[in-house]
């Protein structure tokens, strides 16, 4: 071989070298990671399992939007009533978590598309003869999440309008702790978005229905208002979820009776 031809391979070989190189390099490039802020107390939405590990409807419905849209997610328990201070600051990058989209929230943060519509359920012990109306008379004590949607209507609503002492509302850092108030009498009643109640009597929980408040909420993926890449990718995420059968398979394993 002389040495023009030995040039012309030489060059080829490292042209296809480099090539595979650039290849192998875009392989192994690194997936962004999002932290995902959750409430580590939102059964059937989210939560710690017995085994420490996060779960839930929309823990399943995130790990699976990020394999689907191509990045890495991280699941973080953080306390409910400071997550959207927690975003602003970023110490996480979103929230997935039954987080309902309201104006307020709307003011410090942009919101995905909605993924869910809840409403308002009132409970009580299963032996209580206490109906919704008489709940809110002023001489029970009633239970609920410090920082959710419920405290706020119930502030809003009743409250500030002089219609229900501020006294009786009791604040707990997550549901189950007011039910299990509820269920040892310390409370009389307890508020909270309708699935969780549900999730709860599927459980066996003592306790049953006696009203439910038509507020209509719509639960949405929150982010930063300056995220807005990130928000197109959840959009388009959670609109492939919901039209593929994984949707279909976590609704039935989350909010079907066991």
């Amino acid at each position: 071989m002389n040495r023009r031809k030995c040039s012309i391979v030489s060059t080829l070989i490292c042209s296809v070298l480099v090539f595979m190189l650039l290849g192998l390099s875009g392989l192994s490039a690194e997936k962004e990671v999002y932290i995902n802020g959750i409430d580590a107390d939102y059964p059937p939405h989210a939560y710690v399992d017995e085994r420490g590990n996060p779960a839930g409807f929309d823990v399943e419905a995130l790990d699976w939007i990020a394999e689907e849209m191509g990045f890495e997610v991280i699941h973080q328990p953080t306390a409910w009533d400071g997550i959207v201070s927690s975003l602003l600051a970023e110490k996480i990058d979103l929230v997935f978590s039954g987080m309902s989209i309201t104006e307020e929230r709307k003011a410090r943060v942009n919101f995905s598309i909605p993924y869910w519509t809840i409403d308002q359920a009132i409970c009580v012990r299963s032996d209580s003869d206490l109906n919704a109306i008489e709940v809110f008379m002023g001489d029970y004590l009633v239970g609920t999440q410090r920082g959710c949607t419920a405290a706020m209507w119930i502030e809003d609503n009743l409250i500030n309008q002089g219609l229900f002492p501020r006294d009786n509302l009791k604040l707990y850092e997550g549901f189950s702790l007011a039910v299990q108030d509820l269920l040892n009498g310390r409370i009389d009643a307890a508020m909270m978005d309708d699935v969780m109640v549900e999730d709860a009597i599927r459980k066996g929980m003592d306790i049953k229905i006696v009203g439910t408040i038509k507020t209509g909420e719509e639960y949405g993926v929150a982010v930063r208002k300056e995220d807005t890449e990130l928000l197109e990718i959840l959009n388009e995420g959670i609109n492939r979820i919901m039209h593929s059968p994984k949707w279909d398979e976590l609704k039935a394993k989350y909010f079907q009776a066991q």
